[in-house]
């Protein structure tokens, strides 16, 4: 009878211990958004550094990446090229958001919402923020990692539809793919260091603190001269040059190009002057990647500079995406009409 009695025992007990291990013991999807979000959010401050990929058509540039955040909403992001060592840098503080230049010694400040206002492949409150709006989001675990498949949200880059992030089993970011409608990956980010108890100066996300630390690796060289005309190589259809002017300034030169048709545009080149002091120049519309640096786009027009020019793009018929479009067609080598 003692006997029937322990088989029962543990007859109960293999019952009990499947349950444990096929319902509630089970680490679901569920459970990890809950314990990303949580690990987020209560952090007080975190660092992370990472190796990003933008592909352009045939292009790749390839940028240095450094995250700092603080609570209270504080962020500062360093960009830098591994090309040509040029570097911007992201900053967000009690006084707005800005976007820095130090090798011409400017800021540009901007009215925005950033990181907040579209999705960021390297800001993780904006990563877990796509992750729990997805109703439709794809979850899928392997031995190493917690992959996730969700929607994103570029404005600017309508191109841009779906992201893939990899969590190591420790809740850690270690991958991000955004991919575009061809499911082809336009960024691409590898992490190689997080550290979610990051600490900070009082003064590290300043601006003042920002531009006086800088170290300016970028050898630039003040262009007096715009010897080649840089020409889009995405026009829309019916639209063609019809003008080109060449006027002087005060420092350089600038070049504005007229195009005219169904969809008409201008197209501004000028000389970017570095400033003898540092200043900041209050700016219309929000940040935005665009090709090799950040610029900044509005309704109806897009600023930037790269590779000692200034840029600038505006039209009144042609929607913000299809400006981008011509905006990303600019290369830096000078092509043909």
């Amino acid at each position: 009878m003692w006997g029937e009695s322990m088989k029962k025992i543990v007859w109960l007990s293999l019952i009990a211990c499947f349950f444990l291990l096929t319902g509630c013991g089970k680490y679901s999807e569920k459970d990890v958004v809950k314990d990303l979000s949580k690990k987020i959010e209560e952090s007080k401050g975190y660092y992370l550094e990472a190796q990003m990929e933008i592909i352009n058509n045939e292009d790749i540039y390839k940028y240095d990446v450094k995250v700092s955040y603080q609570d209270g909403d504080l962020f500062r992001v360093s960009l830098k090229n591994k090309a040509n060592s040029h570097e911007q840098i992201l900053l967000r503080n009690e006084e707005g958001v800005y976007v820095l230049t130090p090798s011409l010694n400017k800021s540009f400040k901007f009215q925005s919402e950033w990181p907040y206002n579209n999705s960021q492949s390297y800001i993780l409150q904006t990563i877990i923020k796509d992750i729990k709006n997805d109703d439709n989001r794809a979850f899928e675990e392997t031995e190493n990692y917690y992959i996730f498949t969700t929607k994103v949200s570029y404005p600017n880059n309508r191109s841009l539809t779906k992201q893939v992030v990899y969590f190591d089993k420790d809740l850690n970011l270690k991958e991000v793919q955004v991919l575009n409608n061809e499911n082809n990956p336009e960024i691409k980010v590898k992490v190689s260091k997080v550290d979610m108890k990051a600490t900070y100066k009082s003064k590290y996300f300043t601006l003042s603190e920002n531009m006086q630390t800088a170290v300016v690796e970028e050898k630039v060289e003040p262009v007096m001269k715009i010897e080649d005309i840089i020409y889009p190589m995405y026009v829309p259809e019916k639209t063609s040059l019809s003008a080109q002017n060449v006027m002087g300034k005060a420092v350089g030169e600038r070049i504005i190009l007229t195009f005219k048709g169904e969809k008409p545009f201008i197209l501004v080149e000028e000389t970017a002057t570095i400033e003898e002091e540092f200043t900041t120049i209050p700016t219309y519309g929000e940040p935005a990647m665009l090709i090799d640096t950040y610029g900044s786009i509005s309704d109806n027009s897009i600023s930037w500079i790269s590779n000692g020019l200034e840029y600038y793009l505006a039209s009144d018929a042609i929607d913000i995406g299809e400006l981008v479009d011509i905006a990303k067609s600019i290369n830096a080598i000078p092509v043909g009409k």
